[in-house]
């Protein structure tokens, strides 16, 4: 494909998704910059509307000049402090006693208000239940926000604000900030879930090391002890005069070290080949960050247990590549779909086939790009090939990765030991 922005091309490493993930939060990220908390913050204002009740009270002119201009100063530190108290919580290691200052004050605010101007000023109550509910504990949260709504009838009756609001106002206060609760708990839920899908990952490269720790220790422990032996003879038949037996030592260790290093370049290679497992989770980390979901059966790990490694190799370069693409120039997309199947031909062939698509905005009419051709090249060394295109109803990019599925033939059983007595087999 092209090198126009934003189009699908696998040449590139992913850099998780910086450029979408600065104008989107996912609940429970963390704010990195300043836009991303600005963004917040927007979207936060957006729920302000219950503010036209105490705005409408001040534009009405129902009080004197005095109390409006306290009603409007009021109204300000109202608002600064609930901002404030958002912007507080997206630092990491803020103090917790600032947040409960902050959350009293508005409180009290609250309660000043509504006594010096008016039943339309226990609507702040709702704001205090939800900031209560973000900074309580969350086996205290609920009952804080009962609390609070408690003290809107409370301060509604001692008020004589309309009897027939106070209902209103105080189930609203509550329902507010229960469902703030139930917000930061969900947070929580998904704040777990990125660490354990980063703990995944990080095991998995873990097993990785450790296979190849233990496959060079196998290798290494006894190539160098044999040379190490065979060293030691070829200095004694040395010093005891014999050249040709010394020569034959020397011969054999450096036939032994040539396949000593055959052996590690081998190990090696295995070490560097991705696999499933990890790509599935490395693949998680990164859409995560672009604000992609992606949605794979668990049995996917293990869905060809009996895959030659070059093929599995090359389905998990196949994935890779894949989802560097969408991260880096799928632009819309959403959701990123893997699938695993199995294939037969009219020849008889049999494949395994991993099928990656998104809903973005598709590959336009650009050609593939080096990515996608060294795919396919990766495909064709085992006798797999790549199918690109268009995905359902023409949205997005699907991309099919198909590998051949040999069948390993099982040894033959030993034969059973004869019983005791019965005649020995005879030569042929």
């Amino acid at each position: 494909m092209s090198d126009t922005p934003r189009t699908h091309r696998t040449d590139e490493q992913p850099e998780a998704g910086a450029g979408r993930a600065s104008f989107m939060n996912i609940p429970g990220s963390p704010v990195e910059t300043r836009r991303q908390l600005l963004v917040k913050i927007s979207w936060m204002l957006l729920w302000m509307v219950y503010l036209a009740y105490p705005v409408g009270d001040l534009l009405q002119h129902n009080h004197g000049t005095a109390a409006t201009v306290g009603g409007w100063i009021a109204l300000a530190v109202f608002v600064t402090a609930y901002v404030g108290l958002v912007v507080l919580r997206s630092r990491p290691g803020a103090p917790a006693r600032v947040a409960q200052a902050v959350v009293a004050m508005m409180a009290i605010v609250a309660v000043v208000t509504t006594f010096g101007l008016g039943t339309s000023w226990l609507t702040l109550f709702t704001y205090a239940s939800v900031a209560v509910a973000i900074i309580a504990p969350a086996r205290y949260a609920l009952a804080g926000v009962g609390a609070m709504a408690g003290l809107t009838v409370v301060v509604g009756l001692l008020s004589g604000s309309d009897a027939g609001a106070i209902p209103t106002i105080a189930l609203t206060a509550f329902l507010s900030g229960a469902a703030m609760t139930g917000l930061q708990r969900l947070v929580a839920t998904m704040r777990e879930l990125r660490e354990a899908r980063a703990a995944v990952a990080h095991l998995a490269a873990s097993e990785e090391r450790l296979r190849l720790a233990r496959d060079l220790h196998d290798l290494l422990g006894h190539s160098l002890s044999l040379i190490t032996l065979k060293s030691e003879l070829a200095g004694r038949f040395m010093d005891a005069g014999k050249e040709e037996a010394a020569r034959a030592q020397v011969a054999d260790i450096e036939n032994v070290a040539r396949q000593s290093l055959i052996d590690v370049r081998e190990a090696v290679t295995g070490f560097r080949r991705p696999t499933l497992p990890v790509e599935l989770a490395a693949a998680r980390t990164a859409l995560a960050a672009a604000q992609v979901r992606l949605e794979a059966a668990p049995e996917l790990v293990d869905a060809w247990p009996g895959l030659a490694t070059e093929e599995a190799g090359a389905l998990a370069w196949a994935l890779r590549e894949a989802v560097t693409n969408i991260v880096r120039h799928g632009a819309g997309a959403t959701l990123c779909t893997v699938r695993g199947d199995e294939f037969w031909e009219g020849g008889g062939e049999r494949y395994a086939v991993l099928e990656i698509t998104d809903d973005g905005a598709g590959p336009g009419k650009s050609a593939p790009g080096n990515g996608l051709s060294g795919l396919d090249e990766r495909l064709a060394l085992v006798g797999g090939r790549l199918e690109t295109g268009p995905g359902e109803r023409g949205r997005g990019f699907r991309l099919r990765a198909l590998v051949p599925l040999r069948q390993v033939s099982a040894p033959a059983p030993a034969p059973a030991p004869a019983p005791a007595g019965a005649p020995a087999p005879k030569g042929g």
